[in-house]
């Protein structure tokens, strides 16, 4: 059994099961599945996001891996992945506590709990009007490069998202947004995975899937050459934009076409991708 606790939890379940105390949390709910519940709580007068995993049966398990898909088998992969990213200084979600019992992938319980971001607007919304109302092109400019440097130098510590939209980075408003005065944060890494080195494959998911949520904003060339030259510096160091785009030639022509194809499907199924 794992059981990392800190305040105002440490305190709060003084002396009691901390499994029990997390599943009697009330507050607003955000996803009940099967095996996965998400909510929203205050504790004095602060908010918490929760996510308890019970457990997804070896049936789910199984019909994820016939179907080429990783299944999310506990709250593990979300707190491994804050920890590696408060590491190499990525912003993210502050984890408050985290629990996990059980050998048993199937059956395992676990939860963790992370400090609400607020106030903060997701990217998706703040960029929903820019292709008619384009913004300010030096914000747009500094939005894209701390995208870049942010995704860039999750990558190089092997972390990758598997969610990697831009509604999962939030843009903090706690203070007014200007080109050199924003904070941005990552969140929702609860399908997230860490690896000592990361595999291209995953690495590419990710990009595609960043590249298509973006298509709508109203994204020039120059945007998406801004944002390659970030991200590559901060994956690989310092490497001229040119040597970027001979080395990648073939990863862009999978984007491209990767992009284009999730496109295509939300066209015709929404968002249910």
């Amino acid at each position: 059994m794992k059981l990392l606790l800190g305040e105002p939890f440490k305190s709060l379940w003084a002396g009691q099961d901390a499994f029990a105390a997390v599943e009697a949390l009330q507050g607003q709910v955000y996803r009940e599945l099967e095996g996965r519940r998400t909510l929203r709580t205050e504790v004095n007068g602060r908010g918490y996001f929760v996510k308890i995993h019970r457990g997804i049966g070896w049936g789910e398990i199984a019909k994820n891996l016939l179907t080429a898909k990783l299944p999310v088998l506990g709250a593990g992969q979300e707190w491994r992945a804050i920890q590696r990213l408060q590491q190499v200084g990525v912003a993210t979600m502050t984890a408050v506590a985290y629990g996990e019992r059980g050998a048993n992938p199937a059956t395992q319980h676990s939860f963790i709990v992370t400090e609400e971001l607020a106030p903060t607007v997701s990217l998706e919304d703040f960029s929903l009007d820019w292709a008619r109302n384009p913004p300010q092109p030096v914000l747009k400019r500094a939005l894209i490069a701390e995208v870049a440097k942010m995704l860039g130098s999750m990558h190089r510590a092997g972390v990758n998202h598997r969610d990697c939209y831009i509604c999962h980075f939030l843009l903090h408003t706690d203070r007014p947004v200007s080109a050199d005065d924003f904070r941005l944060s990552v969140i929702d890494l609860h399908r997230a995975q860490t690896h000592a080195r990361l595999p291209l494959r995953w690495r590419n998911k990710d990009l595609a899937a960043l590249y298509f949520s973006a298509l709508d904003i109203g994204l020039t060339r120059h945007d998406k050459l801004r944002f390659l030259k970030g991200y590559f510096l901060a994956l690989n160091g310092p490497q001229p934009l040119r040597q970027v785009l001979r080395d990648e030639t073939r990863l862009l022509a999978w984007l491209e076409r990767k992009a284009g194809k999730l496109y295509a499907r939300k066209q015709r199924y929404g968002d249910a991708l």
